[in-house]
Formats: C-alpha cells, structure tokens, sequence
C-alpha cells in the first residue's frame, strides 16, 4: 500500500521532470541568443540598438541558465520556478530593448516561460508573472518608441500582454487538474493496492484451502491453508509447480471433473497423517481454463457437527429429564412405603436401602446433565479426599457386583483437601472406575482397579484412577475426551466428556496418563483450598 509520503514524493519528482525540461529550454534560449550576437551569422541579424547592453545581456542569461540547470534539483521546487522565471522576463525584456530586430521572436519564445511557470506556481502567482510580462513588454514599447510613435502600433504590445495572461491562465488550469488527476489516481491505485491486500490477506488466512490452477495444470495460488494440506508431498507448492507432482489424487479428481462436469463429494486424503478434505472445483471466469479449487478440512466440518449435536443433546436433555425423574419419583415414593411396611425381611430391607440411595444418585446425575448443558456454576465444598474415596469405593462396591474384580484406595495416611463440589467428584470418579472395570482388563483376567489420593510437586491434590489393563493406544489418546467417541459399540462416548467438563466447572483438570508398566491413568488435578475457608463434606 502506497503511504502519503511515498505519493508526495512521486509528485514531487514529476514535478521535477518538469522543472528540468523547463531549465533546459532556458539554457536553449540562452545559448541561442548567444550565438546570435558571438556567431558569423551576426551580420544577417539586425544592428542592435545598444550592442554593449545585448551582448551583457546575451552572457548573463547564459551563465544564470547554466546555474539554474545545475541547482535544478536542490532547494525547493517553486522557489526556483519563481526565481528562473524573474531571471527569464529581465534578461527577455533587457534583449527586446537592445535587439528590436528579433522582438517579435524573444516575445514569442518568453511565451513558453511564462506558461512554464504557470504550470509549475500556484494560480496567483502564475498569473501575477504573466501581468508583470505583460507590463514590461507594455514599458519596453513606450522606451523604445523616442518621440517616434509610428515604429510600432502599440497593437503588437497588448496583444502579446493578452497572449501572455491567457497562455498563463490555461496552463495553470490544466496544471493544476493534472495534479488533481495524478493524486486521484494515485489514491486510486494506493486503495485498490489495499485492497488486494486485503482480499490476499482474507484468503491466505481463509480455514479453507484455496487454489487456483490454469489450463495446463500448474498452480498460480496456494493459501497458507492449501500448503499446509499439501506439506508433505515434497516441497511447498510455489509458482508454476505441476499440481500432479503436488498432489497427485487431487489432479485426478479436477481432470474427472474437467471431463464430466460432475464433482465427486468423497473425502480425499492428500497426504499421509493429515486430515481429509473435500475438493471443490470452480472456473474463475465463464470459459476460463483456469480454476479455483476449494479445500474443505473434513475435521472442521465434523467439529462443527459436533458442536451442533451437544447444542441438540443440550435440548434434548432439558426434556428427556421431565420424563426421567417422573418415574423416579415413583421409585422412590414405592421405596418408602416398602420400608415402612413391618413384615419386610432384613435382607429385602437392604435391598430397598441400595434401590433407594441408587435413585438418588441417578436423580444426582440427571440434575448435572442438566447443569452442563445450561453451564450451571459448580457449588464447591471443603472436602477430605481420603475419606471421600473410602467411602466412594465402600458405595460403588455395595451398588455394583464386582464378582472377581476390585477396587482399592491407597494414598498417603495424611489428609488431602481440596475445595469441589463432592456430587460432581462423585459422577466423575464413577464415570473413570466404570471404564477402568469396563477396559482395564487383561484377556481373561479380573480388573483391578486402584483409586489413590496423592499430592504432586507443586503441593496440589490428585486423584489417580489406575488399572493393570493393556492401556490405551496412542492413535486414540488424543480423542478420549472427544464428545461421542467410543471403541465400545455399547458406549455413548459421553462418560469422559462429561468428567472432564464436570472438572473444569470445578476448576479442576482431567488428563490421561501413560504409565510406563502397563495400564491406564486418568489423574484429576484438583484446586488447593483456601487455609481462611472451613467445613467439610
């Protein structure tokens, strides 16, 4: 983008190419006079009236025309305009004085002086040096005259004057609107230079990659979106590069489309460990062999699926627990009567006691459900983590048949706290021991699970979720909490979604862990409590 600076500097330099051509013109007159007076064609020429003054006259306009043409370019422009051109009418008038016999031509040949420095000064000034031309011819003619009013009309005079203001008047006009066109149109081209910097600057930082290829296959524009999908297929695709070397299925696809008109809509993988993407395929004109080719990153497109199926599951939740907990209020209140009834075995009464503390936990999980989806604040309490994990693992151990499998606590002996909400703590402890029994088995063998309390360097509590399993593969440990992800055909791949954004609702964190012997880690990193906050779960 061309700034102001650099638009005043380009008219000052054309304005110097003027100034240049206009001194050369003067030297021209100069050294023409004096070849007139100093040359063998002296004797064609008229006698002058006073030949010592048109001979001074004749080498002082040269040597001050040679000084001009030198300082053309130094000190400021209209100065040396206004002074040449004040240099220009004495030493003109001064020769019509001596040398009335070229009047006519000197006064014809100032005429272009006088339009030259209108060109160049501002109006009044230009028109202010024609009427002082106009007023020194007028002076000349009554000088010249001696008593004899017959030599000249004084016609000649007035009519040269006129000539002068209005060769003065109209050069400066146009002057001027020329400036005004060259600014304008260099403020065009500085906005329209912009703009193409901007509409650049759009489609290289465009998510979508952007080609354009002509009719020889060869691409002319690659986006940074574009050079990133094709990375790794040799070098960045530059200027002219064949878009079969560049990208072999992608050239395949644009000529099928070339031939049949048709685009195949099926992903297409450019290279290898990168994303897939969906070619589009665009002439850049009617008739045009050139065309644009647009990169659709099938990643963002799932992204944005799946951002708008949790803003659906949001919805559907707010409705679909309406229908749940009615049916748990039903549970319940037959779970009260049952207990209230007096011929109920002991061991029927502790199965109504799990039914009952079930019910409640799932009415509990409904409710965080719901506050994720409406982004519901955490309502954190002073918790003792070992304690709490005790008596988590005596409850998941009652409500859930373990058979052969196991689940244990272990930690430091001293007391960890920390500062949760201990019903969300307790969703995301069952939701990590469900997939540690689930997963974290070996073939044949029975889980075990290990669920320890512990501090890290920095002094904060943690809670590790560990199993003797064959862990997890490292293609998928970037896409565990993912919404909607599973290697199970039973799951819904919500569970570790919804731990870890209950987590952070908690200003805690979620994380895998490889462990180095085998088996899985997911370690909670929980907030350390204010010393000034007190209470306990």
């Amino acid at each position: 983008m061309a700034t102001r600076p650099a638009v005043a500097a380009e008219a000052d330099s054309a304005l110097r190419r003027e100034l240049h051509f206009f001194t050369l013109y003067r030297l021209l007159e100069a050294a023409l006079l004096t070849f007139l007076l100093f040359s063998p064609i002296r004797e064609y020429i008229s006698e002058p009236r006073d030949e010592g003054v048109a001979k001074a006259t004749a080498v002082s306009s040269l040597f001050v025309a040679l000084v001009l043409f030198v300082i053309r370019r130094r000190g400021e422009l209209q100065l040396q305009a206004l002074v040449g051109v004040a240099f220009d009418l004495f030493f003109g008038i001064l020769a019509v004085y001596a040398m009335p016999g070229t009047r006519a031509g000197i006064v014809l040949m100032l005429m272009f002086n006088v339009g030259a420095a209108a060109l160049l000064l501002p109006t009044r000034l230009g028109v202010g040096i024609a009427g002082i031309a106009a007023c020194g011819l007028l002076v000349e003619y009554f000088l010249s005259i001696d008593g004899n009013p017959d030599v000249h009309g004084i016609g000649e005079p007035l009519m040269f004057a006129t000539g002068y203001l209005a060769v003065a008047t109209l050069t400066n006009i146009l002057g001027r609107q020329m400036r005004e066109s060259v600014d304008l149109a260099e403020q065009r081209g500085a906005d329209a230079a912009s703009l193409a910097e901007v509409n650049e600057l759009i489609i290289r930082r465009l998510r979508t990659g952007v080609l354009l290829v002509d009719g020889r296959n060869h691409l002319r524009l690659a986006n940074e979106a574009a050079m990133l999908l094709l990375s790794d297929t040799g070098s960045h695709p530059g200027e002219g590069r064949d878009l079969l070397l560049a990208a072999p299925a992608l050239a395949r696809r644009l000529a099928a489309w070339r031939e049949t008109g048709r685009a195949d809509d099926s992903p297409l993988q450019l290279a290898m460990d990168l994303p897939e993407v969906v070619p589009r395929f665009t002439r850049l004109r009617a008739g045009s062999e050139q065309v644009l080719i647009f990169l659709d990153d099938t990643s963002i497109v799932s992204r944005q699926a799946e951002s708008m199926t949790l803003a659906t599951l949001g919805r559907f939740s707010a409705s679909l627990a309406h229908e749940i907990r009615n049916p748990l209020a039903a549970i319940n209140y037959a779970v009260q009567l049952l207990e209230e009834s007096k011929d109920l075995p002991t061991a029927d009464q502790r199965l109504l006691e799990i039914v009952r503390e079930q019910g409640k936990r799932m009415n509990g999980i409904v409710d965080n459900v719901l506050g994720l989806a409406r982004r519901d604040s955490a309502k954190p309490e002073h918790v003792e983590l070992m304690s709490f994990t005790r008596r988590f693992v005596e409850e998941y151990a009652a409500s859930h048949p373990l058979e052969q499998d196991t689940v244990r606590v272990a930690g430091t002996p001293t007391a960890v706290n920390t500062l949760i909400d201990p019903r969300q703590l307790h969703q995301v402890l069952t939701a990590l021991v469900y997939n540690a029994l689930t997963y974290g088995r070996m073939p044949g063998q029975p889980a075990q699970v290990t669920v320890r309390v512990s501090v890290d360097d920095s002094g904060a509590p943690i809670i590790d979720v560990r199993d003797r399993g064959p862990g997890v593969p490292e293609s998928v440990v970037s896409q565990l909490f993912r919404p909607f992800f599973t290697t199970s055909g039973h799951g819904t791949g919500l569970g570790l979604y919804i731990a870890r954004e209950l987590c952070r609702a908690n200003q805690a964190s979620l994380e895998y862990v490889a462990m180095p012997g085998g088996g899985a880690c997911f370690r909670i990193g929980l907030p350390t409590p204010s010393p000034l906050m007190g209470g306990h779960a």
